[in-house]
């Protein structure tokens, strides 16, 4: 019963950490008591089999963390109406047992090496498996550990060095101290030791935030220039108006609510993800004679000087004798298309620009390994809201220019936004504000839409970028380079949100050199796991020369 307790003790403070209705500062000591957990069972439990008991444990710890945190998924729905129950079972189960392996190979570990060496193997492979969920394309890094303080930026302004995967080995590194502290004290009963050692903890802790508070309320950079910024909130119902509506509809409704809301000069007009063209999509070698886009390039012409930036859905048709990219399927025996989520970058008597979304949504925008899955599954994918296809990607990330102000546009697509190092990439590519282009409106009014506008503020402080952000539904929102947001929308309204946004050309340390104490966390797992198989293969020696 008592290890049952820790970790129910556990499981109720990660979850109470998170962002949007909790506090972040319980996440220093949430996996203590997992900890201790692990440490109990292994050393003083009567259990015959435990590491299953270890496994167990962890996973409903991990369970009841994915639960409270991202039961929201349940919001999605089925084509008719109907609650997916399998948009939040397979992600909470899956996600709750990578976690679970994780702590299970620490577990391990530990038990082979001992608990100093344990202990660098907890965070060296938390960490690394962090980063591996940035990557693979089952990818969901909603709860990486450093997205907790989102809604705190006056506490991670040091982000802009190390980034939230910084702040994930802060908290890691926290709780192991926290940990060994209770460890050493219950070995010695020494009362020096718990000072000196309570004293580093608490120095760790509060030392990042004092050094983020002076660099919060010294914020002084100087912008290279200000844009006028509308961004549009249709709020369109995805199940029942936005994809089934006539795209003539679509764009008229949406130059309408632009129309309404131009008070004086506006340098860009900000649409929300897949805002156009409504039922169906746009042939990109089509784009000068979309209907659809020439709407809009007409609504410029009595604009003068302003852009248009909005998502669409888009689709590129080949032939079956020309190189055709591992997404395109095929529509007859010699066509083929590939379709994809796009941002584009509409000027009068210019061509229009076009980014192709990037991280794409497991199970809804990408069939994650379908090579290996699809023999297996057919053509079932897992609705958790959007477009169920795979779609194409762009390799590289862009950064739109205009021939009008200083602006450069970064066209980050809605789950890329989660993204740290990645939302890098377009400010290397020279954008000087980042425009996120976003449908919240699957999981309706839940979590789901607070915390990805919540994670947004992250990538303001790590690239030190001011952002628009133009939800379909809400929340559209002006972030500022410390992380704040200035101006924001209801959710639901139809609505549009003016900003006065500033221009940066500064480049972060962050990012210059991205997630570096991850990579430095991955160099560790490997040097751990070689000291680890060295040690392994001496004995297994010495015991044949014995």
């Amino acid at each position: 019963m008592k290890y049952v307790l820790l970790t129910l003790i556990s499981a109720m403070l990660l979850s109470i950490s998170w962002p949007t209705y909790g506090l972040p500062f319980f996440i220093f000591f949430a996996l203590v008591p997992l900890l201790m957990m692990e440490h109990g069972v292994s050393k003083f439990s009567p259990f015959k089999r435990k590491s299953w008991v270890v496994f167990g444990l962890s996973y409903l710890c991990f369970i009841i963390w994915n639960i409270v945190t991202t039961g929201w998924l349940y919001g999605s729905k089925n084509p008719d109406g109907s609650h997916s129950m399998m948009a939040v079972i397979f992600p909470v189960l899956v996600n709750s047992f990578l976690y679970s392996l994780v702590f299970q190979c620490y577990h391990w570990y530990k038990n082979a090496q001992g608990s100093y060496w344990g202990l660098a193997f907890f965070v060296a492979i938390w960490m690394s498996f962090e980063k591996f969920h940035l990557n693979w394309e089952f990818t969901w890094p909603w709860l990486n550990l450093g997205n907790v303080f989102s809604d705190y930026p006056q506490f991670i302004q040091w982000y802009d060095t190390l980034g939230a995967t910084g702040g994930s080995f802060w908290i890691l590194l926290t709780n192991v101290l926290i940990f060994y502290t209770i460890r050493v004290y219950e070995a010695g009963r020494k009362r020096k030791a718990l000072i000196t050692n309570s004293a580093i903890v608490a120095l760790l802790i509060i030392l990042p935030m004092i050094i983020s508070l002076v660099k919060f309320n010294n914020f002084n950079e100087k912008p290279i220039g200000q844009v006028n910024v509308l961004m549009l909130q249709p709020a369109l119902d995805p199940y029942a108006e936005k994809y089934s509506t006539d795209s003539t509809i679509i764009v008229r409704e949406l130059l309408a609510l632009a129309e309404e809301n131009s008070k004086g000069k506006i340098d860009y007009f900000i649409a929300p993800e897949t805002a156009l063209p409504g039922s169906g999509s746009i042939s990109e070698t089509a784009f000068e004679k979309s209907e659809v886009l020439n709407n809009v390039k007409g609504f410029l012409a009595k604009h003068p000087g302003s852009v248009f930036t909005t998502g669409i859905s888009s689709h590129r048709y080949y032939k079956s004798n020309e190189n055709l990219p591992k997404e395109a399927y095929q529509l007859s025996p010699e066509l083929w298309v590939e379709r994809y989520n796009s941002a584009v970058q509409v000027i009068p008597n210019q061509k229009v620009q076009v980014y192709h979304k990037g991280k794409l949504v497991p199970g809804v925008e990408i069939f994650p390994y379908m090579s290996v899955f699809k023999p297996l599954l057919g053509d079932a994918m897992i609705n958790l809201g959007g477009t169920v296809a795979s779609l194409g990607t762009d390799k590289e990330r862009l950064a739109f220019s205009n021939p009008y102000n200083k602006g450069k546009i970064a066209p980050i697509i809605c789950y890329e936004s989660i993204y740290g190092e990645f939302v890098t990439d377009y400010v290397k590519k020279g954008a000087n504000f980042l425009a996120i282009v976003t449908n919240d409106s699957w999981w309706g009014v839940t979590e789901g839409h607070k915390q990805l506008l919540s994670y947004a503020r992250l990538r303001a402080i790590e690239t030190r970028r001011e952002i628009a952000r133009s939800a379909n539904s809400g929340i559209s929102a002006h972030i500022n380079a410390k992380g704040e947001i200035l101006e924001d929308t209801f959710y639901g309204d139809k609505t549009a949100l003016f900003a006065k946004v500033n221009l940066y050309d500064n480049e972060t340390f962050y990012v210059k050199s991205g997630d570096l104490l991850t990579r430095f966390s991955i160099f560790s797992f490997g040097f751990l796991l070689f000291y680890f198989l060295i040690k392994w293969i001496q004995n297994k020696f010495q015991k044949k020369k014995s």
